[in-house]
């Protein structure tokens, strides 16, 4: 069991052992060394298998040197290091309900030796340790796979939403709206936005001049669990109200915190101080043209913080916000929201994915320590790669 040091003995400069205080330190399998101590009382050396005994209980690493280990830590030595490290993964939910205490978390050493470890051969344990790492090598793949997916349609949303205010996403429309002029239809539609020009029918506007920007009010001032009206945040809904101070088809975007996320709200709704609500004036800007709008803009650039990220709202009044017809924004938001729509199933089939691919990780763990996974093919492999 581990046992921290005096806090005088650490130091951020590489003399000592590495020092390791718990599971903060951990990456999916080797500890990443922030402190070193230069009078350590518990040691754990390499090939150790390092065990979390409090706040959370469970998670595991190996340790690829010699260091010190803080109470946070047990470390755990065998010769087959990696069977008793995967067969700790297998049990670290069982381990974590094991934990006792009202401030942290934690079991005590007595509770890690009563823990019962199914011991086949050690021929059987190496098999059993080279089925699993073959297994999540494959699984890996396919997590991997899916993961570049997402980052993909990440970027793929974005360069949509720049296409959308540049104009290229309708350059065709505006193309056949304009051909009995043939001055203007000869143009390629790669023209437009050249020099920072705008797009035939095209406008600049303020965006204190296309819609209202409402400054969110205390949500304790009209909370009722019975109100009519939600109460909403920039990360969604918060409670009910008597009252409204947004109209339906508002966007909120972050205040103070959450600032790059905007949140569109098909209801009339109360924000809380930490958002404000962008109210579409219709007669200029259509409401989720705006919305898409606030999507594409980079709220961060207007952050004049230096802790907790915020925004002003006459900076948000001086935005500049392109407007084309609206026609043409009817058109960019029907655009839009096929195309995003698709892009949103796709991801909850990623993300889905995901989560299938750790309960099959658990699945194999499961059966290598139930004694059934030497000779067990993952049928599911396959697809989560595909």
């Amino acid at each position: 069991m581990g046992q921290s040091p005096p806090s005088t003995t650490y130091n951020t400069i590489g003399i000592g052992l590495p020092f390791f205080q718990g599971k903060a330190e951990f990456t999916e399998l080797y500890p990443v060394v922030e402190k070193w101590c230069d009078a350590p009382n518990k040691i754990a050396q390499t090939n150790d298998i390092l065990l979390s005994v409090r706040a959370p209980v469970g998670a595991t690493n190996i340790a690829n040197q010699k260091c010190c280990i803080g109470r946070g830590l047990a470390a755990i030595r065998y010769e087959n290091n990696k069977y008793v490290f995967y067969f700790l993964r297998s049990i670290q939910q069982q381990l974590d309900k094991k934990g006792t205490g009202t401030t942290f978390r934690a079991i005590s050493g007595d509770t890690i030796k009563e823990t019962l470890i199914p011991l086949p051969p050690l021929p059987e344990q190496q098999a059993i340790v080279a089925k699993i790492e073959e297994l999540f090598s494959e699984l890996d793949k396919g997590i991997e796979s899916l993961k570049t997916a997402q980052q993909q349609l990440t970027v793929y949303r974005q360069s949509l939403l720049k296409a959308a205010f540049e104009g290229k996403l309708t350059a065709r429309w505006r193309k056949e709206q304009h051909t009995t002029d043939f001055s203007v239809a000869a143009e390629p539609p790669t023209k437009y936005m050249v020099h920072r020009e705008l797009p035939e029918g095209w406008k600049k506007e303020k965006l204190g001049v296309v819609c209202e920007i409402k400054n969110g009010k205390n949500q304790k001032i009209v909370e009722n669990p019975n109100g009519k009206y939600p109460i909403y945040g920039s990360a969604g809904k918060m409670g009910y109200a008597n009252s409204y101070l947004c109209e339906a088809g508002s966007t909120i975007v972050g205040r103070k915190g959450t600032i790059n996320k905007p949140l569109y709200v098909n209801e009339k709704f109360w924000n809380v101080d930490t958002a404000f609500g962008f109210i579409p004036k219709t007669d200029l800007i259509i409401n989720r043209f705006l919305y898409f709008f606030c999507l594409s803009f980079n709220f961060s650039k207007l952050d004049k913080s230096t802790t907790i990220p915020s925004l002003a709202k006459t900076d948000l009044q001086k935005i500049d916000v392109i407007l084309p017809s609206i026609d043409e924004q009817q058109l960019i938001v029907s655009e839009l929201e096929s195309k995003l729509t698709v892009c949103d199933k796709m991801e909850e089939t990623i993300n889905e994915s995901l989560q299938q691919a750790e309960t099959l990780r658990q699945s194999i763990l499961k059966r290598a320590f139930e004694g059934r996974l030497v000779n067990y093919e993952i049928e599911n492999v396959n697809y989560i790669d595909g």
